[in-house]
Formats: structure tokens, sequence, C-alpha cells
């Protein structure tokens, strides 16, 4: 029987009647058994390949079929504008059963909020912030409201998994199921990622029960997709190529920082071309004006930071242009998916590399990793044990106060945290909450929150407990009443203290007014230049891309790819510079300027073997190419004696992990020691230290290079 016969009658009448569908696709089709079984699922398919109605079909039956009443499934998204977008049609898709589905988030007003809670929807599309301030609010009565709790989609789950905002989410419904009295059945959708059944393990959790992996339109996929890579020399050359090519065209461009997003954006009006803008610094209403009037437009661009890289419905787009690279081969699949959705089209990425050396070597390092159809496994930081910190206090808020020796049931349910409750390391983190007045013990076993913890975190109704990542203080940039977006206080003056010109929403700005108590600013529109500054440190290359790079430097080009002759030319003067680079092997290189091991191993590698090298290194900083030596006293010789001697189990701990150890949100919730445990494994990469330290070691004096 076809997984569309085992559907509910009236959501088989509406797919045919109302959607007008004359089949499911095979994933849809596939995932239909194993939901309406109460199994976990994991469904895998390319963008736009009809992952929600996969999840939400089924569990449409699953209510009419059984009867569900009051709140029986929350449908968890990465961003506010993914949860808006879809709301109107999970609301349509629930309209067929007579069902309802709610929205809730933190541009939720409250009005809707308290008929959500007077009168629950069958389906809640929230984010796991929501969920967590829904648990920690003492005016919400979390047994009746999640009483009836059965299901939990989680959209996108690969943008959960690689973080900590993952561990955050997998602990809140460990909590969502102890109130509800039941194990929960997950769903996770999801594009390509590598090593699915590693992910599916992970977003089960303590679950228990059959959990598959639903992905038949990944087995086998035959497409060829459209990949060019150029390089046009500078941001200002992007724009004039942008606007020259593709007439007609719905493009959709991706940049990986705020500023360049802008800088472009205000260099494509000033060519005439139809712009918008979309990050996360911009006013909600700016996004939502973008979006919607990008959706409906056509010859125009939009200009993007990762926000867009999700499934956002922003129309059918032509293009899909890259400035410089990104990061990860699952991220240009994510943006590769944006396009060939209309039938007759391809999907397609044209790179534009506009930085010299190795922003291009980098593009063509991330496409040749591609072409061998690598795709990074999608894996939780290690040790989140400050989460584990942050889920005590919340837990605390949640129920008034808890008994100490009731507390680990809970905290331990999560398999990530159980090792550290039964370690006994738990126990010293609640010791170092009481000790820091985080937490009160009343002398009867009983917690509960202490005036550390009210001072530390109680700002705004302990809105800073409810989220799992550290956000900078920003200053809101209004136009008169109408809020623009917001700006880090160092975009805010020049260096000679004078307020700045700066870029905002694909516009140029003079700030004329600043409140700095209330963070605050004020501009008016102005010609010419600017430019806008956001904090924020750049993401490391792994070791995997990093030796790709290499091996692009070694001679070997992307395979699949259009290079252009702009491209080709500029790789080989790159190349001409890296002569002496051979695929498979690491190499000290002397030239005027100092001497460098160029190991290819990526920053957390190269760490740690600086933590290992000690005397001989000649700077402090990790690179993710290469480590600069002390020429006076790291001979070759000394060098490939520290190899033999280094191991990458007992190295000591690299002083990136002291930085951030500093920078873990909840830190202060946890004795220094265990902060630094949790930032050292963070940064460690044993397996790219073992492969530079298993490779064969050339020597290049200053004449060869």
């Amino acid at each position: 029987m076809s997984g569309f016969e085992l559907l509910h009658p009236a959501v088989q009448h509406h797919v045919v009647n109302s959607l007008g569908w004359t089949s499911l696709r095979p994933m849809q089709d596939d995932a239909v058994a194993p939901i309406l079984a109460g199994e976990h699922v994991l469904a895998l398919a390319p963008t736009a390949g009809g992952k929600t109605e996969a999840a939400v079909l089924p569990l449409l039956s699953r209510i009419a079929a059984e009867g569900w009443r009051g709140l029986s499934v929350i449908y968890v998204c990465p961003l506010r504008a993914l949860l808006n977008n879809l709301h109107p049609r999970l609301e349509r898709y629930a309209g067929f059963v007579g069902l309802r589905a709610g929205l809730w988030h933190g541009d939720v007003g409250a009005g809707a909020r308290n008929r959500i809670i007077g009168d629950p929807p069958e389906i809640l599309l929230t984010t796991p912030e929501s969920l967590e301030a829904i648990l920690m609010s003492v005016r919400r009565d979390h047994g009746q409201l999640f009483a009836e709790l059965r299901t939990v989609v989680i959209d996108e789950v690969h943008a959960f998994g690689g973080d900590d905002r993952g561990w955050h989410l997998l602990a809140v419904l460990e909590r969502l199921s102890a109130v509800a009295g039941r194990d929960l059945q997950r769903i996770g959708l999801s594009a390509t990622v590598g090593q699915p059944d590693q992910l599916l393990e992970w977003l089960v959790g303590s679950s228990s029960g059959v959990a598959r992996v639903v992905a038949p339109d990944m087995v086998g996929a035959s497409f060829a997709p459209e990949v060019t890579l150029d390089h046009v020399g500078s941001l200002d050359n992007a724009a004039k190529v942008i606007a020259q090519m593709h007439g007609g065209e719905k493009r959709l461009v991706f940049c990986d920082s705020r500023a360049r997003v802008e800088q472009l954006a205000v260099d494509l009006r000033g060519r005439g071309v139809n712009t918008f803008v979309s990050h996360s610094s911009l006013a909600l209403h700016e996004r939502r004006r973008a979006e919607e009037a990008f959706s409906e437009a056509q010859n125009c661009v939009i200009v993007s930071t990762s926000t867009l890289e999700l499934g956002i419905d922003v129309g059918d787009l032509d293009r899909v242009i890259q400035i410089d690279s990104p990061t990860t081969v699952a991220s240009f699949l994510q943006r590769l998916g944006r396009t060939g959705r209309r039938s007759g089209t391809v999907r397609n990425t044209l790179f534009l590399t506009t930085k010299p050396q190795m922003q291009l070597a980098q593009a063509a390092g991330l496409l040749r990793l591609w072409s061998t159809g690598y795709v990074e496994p999608v894996t939780g930081p290690p040790l989140p044990y400050h989460l584990l910190a942050q889920q005590l206090l919340a837990l605390v808020l949640q129920e008034g106060s808890v008994a100490r020796s009731r507390w680990s049931e809970i905290g331990g349910r999560l398999p990530v945290f159980s090792d550290a409750v039964e370690s006994g390391l738990g126990e010293r983190i609640v010791e170092h909450l009481i000790e820091t007045q985080m937490l009160f013990d009343e002398g009867n076993g009983i917690l509960s929150m202490g005036p550390g913890g009210e001072q530390n975190y109680g700002r705004r109704h302990f809105l800073e407990l409810t989220s799992a990542f550290t956000s900078s203080p920003v200053f809101v940039v209004r136009h008169g009443s109408k809020e623009i977006g917001s700006l880090d206080a160092i975009a805010l003056l020049t260096n000679d203290r004078h307020f700045a010109t700066v870029l905002l929403a694909g516009r140029v700005w003079q700030i004329t007014s600043v409140d700095w108590n209330r963070h605050f600013a004020w501009v008016e529109p102005v010609d010419g230049g600017g430019k806008s500054i956001w904090l924020g440190d750049g993401r490391p290359l792994s070791a995997a891309l990093c030796d790709s790079i290499r091996t692009v430097l070694a001679g070997e080009d992307p395979p699949g790819v259009t290079m252009t002759a702009r491209a080709t030319t500029s790789l080989e003067e790159i190349r001409s510079s890296f002569q002496w680079v051979r695929s498979g092997r690491s190499a000290v290189v002397t030239t005027s300027t100092g001497t460098s091991w160029w190991t290819f191993g990526g920053l957390y590698a190269n760490a740690g073997l600086m933590a290992g090298l000690g005397s001989m290194l000649g700077a402090s900083q990790p690179d993710n190419f290469a480590i600069k030596l002390d020429a006076d006293v790291a001979t070759v010789e000394k060098l490939r004696h520290a190899i033999r001697e280094l191991d990458a189990d007992t190295l000591p701990t690299p002083a990136v992990a002291e930085t951030l150890a500093k920078k873990l949100k909840f830190a202060d919730c946890l004795p220094d020691d265990i902060a630094l445990a949790i930032a050292a494994a963070r940064v460690s990469d044993k397996s790219g230290i073992n492969r530079v330290l298993s490779e064969p070691l050339d020597n290049v004096s200053t004449a060869a290079v």
C-alpha cells in the first residue's frame, strides 16, 4: 500500500482537490508509514523537495484518526522569518481537517500569545528560545498547555545540530517530555547532510522507539548543476558584473558578512539595479518588505548573508551568485539548492571571488571538495556543560524550586549530560551555582533562584537565560520613528569621534544623534559613501577544506566546474607563488619575511600543534594554513624531531581555548577548570593534527619560492 493510501480520507481529498497533486513525491510517500506509526524520522530531500508536507500531512492524519485534542504538535524552526513564511501554509493544511496552526516567537504580540494559552491550536510554530520562555514563565500552566503534546517537528535540523543551540533545543525537548508525561515523537527535516544516521541519533536523544532515515530522493540523485568560478578582484567589480549579466533574471547574491552585503547593495543600486537586502541586523519590517518585494519582482537582486540560505520562500530564483566562498560544502549545497525549482531549469551558482590569493584558492578548494561528494557531518559541539548549568537555572524558574535530589533526573535525561551527572561533575556545577549565589539552597535540599542569579540573568524576565548564544549589545537605528536596523557601537563614530556615515538596508545614512544609555541612534539619508562595521569572529576553516585547497594549489582544478579565463589566469598566478606545494606534504618555507610551517591543517589543528611547539614559534596567533616559526630556533631537523615527539592526545591546551572559555555563554555558572575543559574540547582537532604529523615534511629555501 502506498503512503498516500495510508493517509486519512480527508487529507487524501485535499491533496488531490485542494493542492491539485496527482501523487506524492517519493520522500513524502515513504515518510507516511513511519510517521503514522509514531517512529522518529529524519526526512532528507533537496531544497524545495516537499519536506514540510512530508511531515505535516501524516501528522494531520494521525490527529484526525486518533482524535488528538489540544496542542499536539510543535513545529520548530531556526529562524523567525522561516516561521512567518510557513505559518500561512500550515494554517491552510490544518484547516483541511478542521484544525488550527498558531505562531509564537519574539515578534508575536502579547494578545496573540494569550489567545494561544487560552485556546491552544493543535499545531504551534515556534523557536527553541520561545519554548524555553514558555517553560520558564511562572504565568503559564505548563502541565495544562503541554498535556496533549505528542510530536515535535524540527525543520532545517542541520542548522541546529552543529552548535549549542541544538543542545539547548534537545534539553528543552527533554523537559517538555517530562511535562507532557510521555515520550515525544521527533521528526527532523533537512537537505543533504553528511552521516545522516549520526544526525538522527543526536536528534532522538533519550527517546525510545524505532528511528529511521527517509531519503529516497537522495539515493542515486543525478543532476549536473551549472557551477561557474570567476575572479573579479574587488567588490566594486562584482557589482559591475552582476549589473551587466543575467538581465531580466531574479538573482540571489550571498555575502558572508553584513558589511559586504550593505556595500554591494549600495553599489548595485548606484548602477540602477533593483536591489533588496536581507540580514539579521535589519529591522523585522525591513526584512519582510525586502523578501516580499523580491518574491514578487523580476529582473532584480537580493543581497543576503546566510539568513536566506534556509528554506524561506522568495519565489522562483533564476540564479545564485556567491561572493567569495562559504566555509563549508553543506552551506554551498543549501545555496545551490535555492535554484532549479522550476521545470526545465537547473541548479546553478556563479562564484565571484573578490579578494587576492587565498580566497580564489578557497573557492576552488571548496568546489573540489564538493565534487568528491564530501559533505561535513553535523555534530554538536562537545561537552555542553555550560548548558547543563543553564538548564538547572531554567528548571528552577519553571518549577519555582527543585529538590536537589531530583534535578539530575531531568538534567541527566539528555545523553550528553548523563556522563556529567554520573561522574559527579554535575554536582560540582550545582555547588558552584550555590557558592556564587546563582542558586539558593534552602537547607532542606530544595534549590531556588538566588540573588546572584537574579542579578546576572533576571533583567527583562530572565531573557538571557532563554537562548544559548551570546548577543552583542547593539544600537537600534531609527529614521524618525521608523526602525531601520541595528549597529554595533564601533560603527557609530569615526576615528576622530565624529558621527559616522553608515550603510544599512542598502542605503547611506548620516548618524545625527545617539542615546548612549538607551542604545538608540538616529539617522538621516545622505548621498555619497559610507561603511558599517559589525563585530564577529570569522569562521575557522576545516582540515578537510585546507587539504583540498592545497590540492588545488598543487595543480588540480575542481572537476565539474566551469572556470572563466579570469579565474584560470588568476589561479595560475597564485600557483606560481606556491610552486613548492605538493599534495599530501607539508613544508617549511623560508622567505625574506620569515619562516613558516605550511601544514594546511586548518585553524584548530594548527592551534593544537602550536601548543606543542613552544619556543619554536614565531607568532602566537594560529592561522588556517601555516604556523610561523622562530627561524633562529626552529631548524627543519629540530622541527622533524619535534614532530616525532608530538602526540595529538597529550598536547597542552592551546591558547585559543583560554580565550574561548571566557566567551562561553553561562561561563560564570561554571568552575573555571570546567569552562576551560569545554573550550579545549571545542578547539581540538585530533584527526587534523594526526594527518599533519603523518605527512612528509619538505624544506623549501628562499630561492625556490
